[in-house]
């Protein structure tokens, strides 16, 4: 019992720490957060794809946090924007901030690629636009038809992967969904020095410069 009681003691004490490290000091610093003028509030449909998001299991293989060119020179090279501030991410809740990198960064993906066309190719089959793709189709997204409606989105397709017999493949809500979800990933306005500062900057000791607010 004599030495139960510092074990626990101790234990206690981590815990409290680590509380207070991880959760209590980080909710103080950002308690008055406020979002970037220039971000605005998902839409109902983009709220529905980033749903979509999550069930598919996209956070498994994209984050949403690009790095200051202090912590690595990739991110930046790569075009994926500037480093993540917590104002990036006042209207995510949970946060998909991800940990595998299986594929790009996704948190400016609405600035790099803008056509839904694109997005829509892509989800359906991967391979019609980058024949190296490891990223998984999502054909229950999408039906095939015989013939599109009048109100349908058509998705193009090259020869060899298009249905056989003339018929077309179209995108379901979910699909539309998604992509407009994609579309709206896009935080490459500048950063206020007040937003930097809250950043955390990992092992990145250097000052603050112009540049770090502004996306690559």
């Amino acid at each position: 019992m004599n030495k139960l009681l510092p074990l626990l003691i101790g234990a206690i004490g981590v815990l409290l720490l680590a509380t207070l490290m991880l959760v209590i000091l980080p909710a103080w610093q950002l308690r008055t957060s406020q979002p970037p003028a220039q971000l605005q509030p998902y839409t109902e449909q983009q709220l529905f794809g980033r749903q979509q998001y999550v069930a598919n299991g996209c956070i498994y293989c994209h984050s949403q946090q690009p790095r200051s060119t202090g912590q690595t020179l990739f991110d930046g090279a790569r075009g994926w924007g500037r480093a993540s501030t917590p104002g990036d991410y006042f209207y995510d809740t949970p946060h998909l901030l991800g940990t595998m990198r299986t594929g790009p960064d996704l948190l400016n993906v609405g600035a790099r690629l803008k056509s839904r066309d694109w997005h829509l190719t892509h989800l359906y089959q991967p391979r019609a636009i980058f024949d190296w793709s490891i990223m998984p189709s999502y054909p229950y997204m999408f039906d095939v038809k015989d013939e599109a409606a009048q109100d349908d989105v058509v998705v193009r397709l090259p020869a060899q992967f298009q249905p056989p017999g003339g018929r077309v493949v179209v995108a379901r809500k979910e699909a539309l969904d998604l992509v407009e979800y994609l579309l709206s990933l896009d935080r490459t306005y500048p950063a206020s020095h007040e937003e930097l500062q809250k950043r955390d900057r990992g092992y990145d000791h250097r000052p603050e410069t112009a540049a770090d607010g502004h996306a690559g």
